[in-house]
C-alpha cells in the first residue's frame, strides 16, 4: 500500500483504543497509508497531545453505550476494536462480553463491512481466564452479521509495550531468579511492528473477511530463553533461572509487581496468558490473507534491538501506560469541577524569580522519571512503595520521554490532564487514594517596580471522599510542609542550572 492510494483515501477507518499502546501506532500507520481515520475516545484530552491528533476525525462516547457507539460508526467500512478491560476487577469478563456485544449491534445497525479485533493466541488446553474472555470476546463481535478479522496474536514485543517493560525489567533487576513453572512454556513473541503489519492490511482487504487468524514471530521459544536472549543483547550476564512449583500465577503476579514498572493488576492477565502455551496454530495461518512483510517477520533478537534502541533515543511512541486506568468506582471523570464534591484541600506555593519562562518550564517539563520530584526523593519513593503494597501503580512506570510531556500520558504515579506549554501542567494522581489529586504548575509573567519577572504557582489540590479522606488529608500535612517547599524551591534552582548552562 501507498501514502498516495487513492482507494484507501476513500475508505473511512474507524479506530477504538487509540489512547493505548497499539491503538495510537495504528492510527498513526493507518494514516502513512492514506487511510481516512476516525477515532472513538471517551476523552478527547487524552489524546490530544498525540502528532496525529488534528489529523483525524473524533468520535466521543464509551463503548458500552449503543447511541454513542452508533454515531461513531456510521459512515465506516473497517472498524478496528482494541478495547479490553483487564483491569476493570473480577466481573472484567461480563464487562468485555457485553461491550463487544454492544459494538457488533450496533456496527450491524451502522452498515459497517468489516470488524478487525486484535486478540491473544489462545489455542492451549489450559487457557487462561484472560485468554479466554479475549476469545469470547471474538465469539460476542462475531455474533451479528459484520465479518469480524480476529487477528490472534502471541506476546508483542516494542518500545513501551507491556510485556517487553516486564521481560526487560525482569531480566535487568534479578541476575538469579527463582521462578514459577511456566517460565519454561512455549511462547512465540511478535514484534510490535509486525501486529502493526497485519492490521494496516487488513484495513485495505478487498472483500470483506470473517475468520480466527494467528500470528506469531518466526521463532518459538520459552519465556526463560526470551530473558536469556534479553541478557546477551543487553550486555548482561546469563540470568540463573531456578524453577520451583510453588509460584502460583496470583503470587508470581504479586512478584513482578514489585520488581517491574508493571502494576499487579495487569500483570496478573500477562502472567495468566503466560501459563498457557502461546503458539500459533498453523491451520489458522493468515498467510493466504496478508502476506507477512517482504523482509521476513522479525526474530526476537532484532525486535528487542529496535526497542532497545527506541528507549536510548526517548523515541517511544505510545507505552502501556498511556490507556487511562479504570476510576475508582467512588471516582468522577478527571476534570470534574471544583463544585463536584463537597470539599477541596489545596496548598498553593509560589515564588517570584528573574529566570527566563522557558528555562522554568523546561524544569517543570522534565519533573519525574529519572529526574525525581525535586526533593524529598525518600518520601516519593515511600509513597510509590506503598501504592505498590496496595495494587497501585507507584512511581515504576516513568515517563515516556525525558524531556517533553503530552496530554494523556502517565507520568509515574500521575497523568497529564492538561499541559498549555510554557504556561501549565496539570496533572492528575492515579495512585490509591481516598479520594482525588492534582499537582499543578503555573508560569506567568509580573510586574515590579517596572520590571517583568516571573511567577511559578504550585498548586496541590485534594477533593476528600468520606471522612476517611478528610482523615488522610491532615494526615499527610505534616509531609507536605517537607515536600512541597522543596519541590519549588529546587524547580526554580533546576531551571537556574539551566540557564547557566
Amino acid at each position: 500500500m501507498s501514502p498516495a492510494n487513492s482507494k484507501n483515501a476513500d475508505r473511512r477507518i474507524l479506530v477504538t483504543g487509540a489512547s493505548g499502546y497499539v491503538g495510537g501506532r495504528l492510527v498513526r500507520q493507518l494514516l502513512t497509508e492514506g487511510f481516512t481515520v476516525r477515532v472513538f475516545v471517551r476523552d478527547a484530552k487524552k489524546i490530544s497531545g498525540q502528532p496525529w491528533f488534528s489529523q483525524v476525525e473524533l468520535a466521543t462516547g464509551n463503548a458500552n453505550d449503543y447511541a454513542s457507539t452508533k454515531s461513531a460508526l456510521e459512515g465506516i467500512h473497517t472498524a478496528f476494536y482494541l478495547l479490553h478491560s483487564i483491569n476493570a476487577g473480577t466481573n472484567f469478563e461480563e464487562v468485555e462480553a457485553a461491550m463487544a456485544k454492544n459494538f457488533a449491534m450496533a456496527a450491524e445497525a451502522s452498515n459497517v463491512k468489516q470488524i478487525v479485533y486484535l486478540g491473544g493466541i489462545a489455542n492451549d488446553e489450559k487457557i487462561s481466564q484472560h485468554l479466554e474472555s479475549r476469545a469470547n470476546t471474538g465469539t460476542q463481535l462475531a455474533s451479528g452479521k459484520v465479518a469480524v478479522m480476529e487477528i490472534r496474536a502471541g506476546i508483542i514485543i516494542g518500545s513501551g509495550s507491556a510485556s517487553f517493560e516486564m521481560l526487560r525489567h525482569l531480566t535487568h533487576r534479578l541476575p538469579i531468579m527463582t521462578t514459577p513453572k511456566w517460565v519454561s512454556n512455549r511462547t512465540q513473541p511478535i514484534a510490535i511492528r509486525d501486529v502493526l503489519w497485519y492490521l494496516t492490511h487488513a484495513a485495505g482487504l478487498e472483500e470483506p473477511v470473517s475468520g480466527i487468524f494467528d500470528v506469531g514471530g518466526p521463532e518459538v521459544l520459552s519465556y526463560a530463553e526470551m530473558m536469556q536472549t534479553f541478557a546477551r543483547l543487553s550486555g548482561l550476564r546469563k540470568r540463573w533461572i531456578i524453577k520451583v512449583p510453588v509460584l502460583s500465577p496470583g503470587l508470581s503476579s504479586l512478584w513482578i509487581g514489585l520488581v517491574t514498572p508493571v502494576p499487579t493488576s495487569l500483570a496478573r492477565p500477562l502472567v495468566g496468558s503466560l501459563i498457557s502455551e502461546v503458539v500459533a496454530d498453523p491451520k489458522r495461518s493468515i498467510a493466504a490473507i496478508i502476506a507477512p512483510p517482504k523482509e521476513g517477520l522479525l526474530p526476537l533478537a532484532t525486535a528487542i534491538e529496535l526497542a532497545l534502541s527506541k528507549v536510548s533515543a526517548h523515541d517511544v511512541e505510545t507505552r502501556w501506560s498511556d490507556a487511562t486506568a479504570p476510576a475508582a468506582p467512588w471516582q468522577k471523570a478527571q476534570g470534574d469541577p471544583d463544585w463536584a464534591g463537597d470539599t477541596i484541600y489545596e496548598d498553593s506555593r509560589e515564588r517570584v524569580v528573574d529566570t527566563q519562562g522557558e528555562y522554568l518550564w523546561q524544569a517543570v517539563e522534565a519533573i519525574g522519571g529519572d529526574t525525581g520530584w525535586y526533593g524529598a526523593d525518600f518520601l516519593w519513593w515511600a509513597r510509590g512503595i506503598l501504592d505498590r503494597i496496595f495494587g497501585g501503580v507507584g512511581l515504576r512506570r516513568g515517563r515516556r520521554d525525558p524531556d517533553h510531556l503530552r496530554v494523556g500520558e502517565s507520568l509515574d504515579f500521575w497523568r497529564v490532564e492538561a499541559l498549555e506549554p510554557g504556561k501549565r501542567l496539570r496533572l492528575y494522581a492515579e495512585m490509591i487514594l481516598p479520594g482525588k489529586a492534582w499537582l499543578e504548575f503555573e508560569i506567568s509573567e509580573v510586574k515590579e517596580n517596572g520590571q517583568v519577572r516571573r511567577k511559578v504557582k504550585q498548586t496541590a489540590t485534594f477533593q476528600p471522599r468520606g471522612l476517611g479522606g478528610q482523615l488522610y488529608w491532615f494526615f499527610v500535612l505534616p509531609f507536605h510542609s517537607l515536600i512541597f517547599p522543596t519541590m519549588l524551591k529546587n524547580l526554580v534552582k533546576a531551571a537556574e542550572g539551566r540557564k547557566a548552562k
